[in-house]
């Protein structure tokens, strides 16, 4: 008999149901890397156990050529380090400890593609998860939560897609309950969706995060490549989140991505022959205007990606452009970027950078989106996309304007945060392709034009939304009042009449 399917909102749910044993006691920022890596444990021992069933089916009671079979899979199970041993240990007095040891015995067993994953993530802290009493109960609470039908994810029940989905719906639901402390590791779905779409990958790219937080905005790059020639490539500094990064892009089918655990910034780790690795499409979210980036090194940089000057010390924004631009493949990378405004026309060391990046023809686009779309702040952001095939030798070498989008009014208001409908990103994706000047949306500048500004890029510069006031008849409104006036009149006559009728 075929089995029932699950649905993608059942598992949803039931992977947040999960989360109900540490919400309230243990801050989102830290349990959300306890569900998603038992998410991940079950997700890899639901294939093993699935594969088993199938090959007992070949192979009968004949386990040395059952294991030997399963030995080549795409995950190495270990004896006694799956999901279903550990909850069947779930009682055990140091259940902390036996899941640490299944996940270091699965991470050995899968080196090449699992190495360092789990090693940030301990299963027996008292700091995080409580004293043994409260952590045990909340352990075993966690795996009998991993263990209900809706979150049977073997291949027979559910996609692949699926549970990256699942992954996905998790992360973006912690982003929302941890706050500000979400921009570690969230780029909210509706902005990674549209950068992606902006910076057009194609089938052949390597495409790059060098600030991936937990690899989202990557998997939104990848989904609009139309097969799966491509490559993925990602530098986070945080070591959690980089281990999230991971678990994500194999939760995705991305295993042959290469996601780096490194400050981007101060020690890149994605270089080829000491040089800067280049791509085809470069793109992030990186943390907002940082500070002590790193700027004292910077003068130093063996990579040289800081000669047009180096930004301040207390916001690391154009460092992070800087980066991109330069990890860019020669007359063809193509580069997206969210920004806080303040990118757009801060002076000093910014703006000479700014300016050089324009002067060399590099800036193609400036987007403006509305207020409140991250957990992490309530400030509009904007997103910069810079195109090197405008450089000369490039197939854009003659474009020489900038387009603005102001695309600031266009979103769905939520309660703690606004979002973008597919039809805002679809409309400010159309009027990228077609750069053509829209009324009180969008409007292509000249060279000449932004240096009359000064290199000043922002956007009420260029586009006008500035909407005309009504004009007032005034004799009309003259005769509304004193026809008000005149009833006002009646009303206090019949009022004062009542009053004395009921005195007598």
């Amino acid at each position: 008999m075929e089995a029932v399917k699950i649905d993608q909102k059942d598992i949803n749910n039931a992977a947040w149901a999960a989360c109900d044993t540490f919400r309230g006691v243990v801050d989102p920022a830290q349990y959300k890397d306890y569900i998603l890596v038992t998410l991940f444990l079950k997700y890899i021992s639901d294939i093993w156990k699935d594969h088993y069933e199938e090959y007992r089916k070949q192979y009968g009671d004949d386990d040395i050529r059952i294991r030997r079979k399963l030995e080549r899979e795409r995950f190495v199970l270990p004896k006694g380090a799956s999901f279903y041993d550990l909850y069947e240990q779930r009682n055990e007095a140091n259940i902390g400890e036996l899941i640490n040891e299944a996940l270091d015995a699965v991470e050995e067993a899968n080196k090449a593609k699992l190495e360092g994953v789990f090693r940030n993530i301990d299963f027996n802290s008292e700091a995080n998860l409580g004293k043994t009493k409260d952590r045990n109960r909340r352990l075993k609470m966690l795996l009998e939560d991993f263990h209900k039908p809706q979150l049977d994810m073997r291949p027979s029940r559910v996609s692949e897609d699926v549970i990256g989905n699942t992954y996905i719906y998790l992360i973006e639901r912690f982003a929302s309950d941890s706050g500000k402390k979400a921009g570690e590791f969230y780029t909210p779905h509706k902005v990674s969706d549209l950068v992606a779409k902006l910076a057009g990958p194609k089938p052949g790219d390597r495409i790059c995060d060098p600030a991936c937080g937990s690899g989202g905005l990557l998997i939104e790059a990848a989904r609009e490549v139309n097969d799966r020639n491509f490559a993925l490539f990602g530098m986070e500094v945080n070591g959690s989140t980089w281990a999230l990064a991971r678990m994500n892009m194999f939760l995705h089918g991305a295993d042959g991505a290469r996601i780096e655990w490194c400050n981007t910034l101060t020690g890149p780790a994605l270089v080829e022959n000491d040089r800067l690795m280049k791509f085809n499409i470069v793109i992030a979210n990186p943390p907002f205007s940082l500070d002590k980036w790193g700027a004292d090194e910077a003068e130093n940089d063996r990579f040289n990606r800081f000669w047009r000057g180096v930004p301040p010390k207390s916001k690391g924004d154009w460092a992070f452009i800087s980066h991109m631009v330069e990890a860019a493949l020669k007359n063809e990378g193509r580069v997206a970027v969210v920004v806080p405004h303040g990118v757009l026309f801060r002076g000093a060391a910014e703006g000479r950078i700014r300016r050089s990046m324009i002067e060399e023809n590099l800036l193609d686009a400036v987007v403006g989106l509305p207020g409140n779309l991250f957990p992490t702040t309530s400030i509009p952001v904007a997103i910069l996309i810079f195109d090197r095939s405008r450089e000369k030798g490039g197939i854009n070498e003659n474009r020489k304007d900038v387009l603005f989008i102001d695309a600031s009014q266009d979103y769905l208001p939520g309660k703690n945060q606004n979002t973008l409908s597919d039809e805002h990103i679809q409309k400010i994706v159309d009027v990228y392709k077609t750069r053509e000047n829209v009324d009180k949306y969008a409007y292509v500048a000249t060279f000449e034009e932004i240096k009359e500004n000064d290199f000043n890029l922002n956007i009420p510069r260029y586009v006008d939304t500035f909407e005309e006031e009504e004009e007032i008849d005034i004799d009309a409104v003259q005769r509304e009042i004193e026809q008000l006036e005149h009833e006002l009149a009646g009303v206090r006559a019949k009022m004062t009449k009542i009053i004395k009728g009921i005195r007598v």
